[in-house]
């Protein structure tokens, strides 16, 4: 930024010519977005949309501990599914299911759980009928 400004000029007369100077410098030119149309003109105004804005540019997210927790139960089960073997998908569940007991004990802040811990046999169950799957699509044709 420049000096202070001077006395006996209007604020927004000093800012105005402020910004032409930085413009005729090209301090403006090659700036992220120039020449496209602003984002998000046609919705309806959101006080935190720089907020949304910030965490979508830094592939961020939020979620309610027990949203969290539904999203990480289900992302679980579908690894045990795919696990390499069978005690490491009955590790992956025990995993879980002791992070779904211990909510369950002590409910975090937000929306209801709405898990029970996974049943390890059931997962297994699905797991050895995945791996039987891959086993004959790889033998057929």
């Amino acid at each position: 930024m420049t000096d202070r400004k001077p006395p006996g000029v209007s604020f927004e007369t000093w800012v105005d010519r402020q910004i032409r100077e930085a413009a005729e410098r090209g301090e403006f030119d090659d700036l992220p977005g120039a020449g496209e149309p602003l984002k998000g003109l046609n919705k309806p105004y959101d006080e935190m949309w720089w907020v949304r804005d910030k965490m979508e540019r830094e592939s961020l997210s939020y979620l309610p501990p027990t949203l969290a927790l539904r999203k990480e139960a289900e992302d679980a089960l579908a690894a045990a599914r795919g696990a390499r073997s069978e005690r490491e998908a009955r590790h992956i569940v025990a995993d879980i299911n002791g992070r779904i007991r211990e909510a369950l004990k002590n409910p975090p802040p937000g929306p209801p759980l709405g898990l029970a811990p996974y049943d390890p046999e059931e997962v297994v169950k699905e797991w050895r009928a995945a791996v039987r799957d891959r086993v004959r699509q790889r033998q057929d044709p």
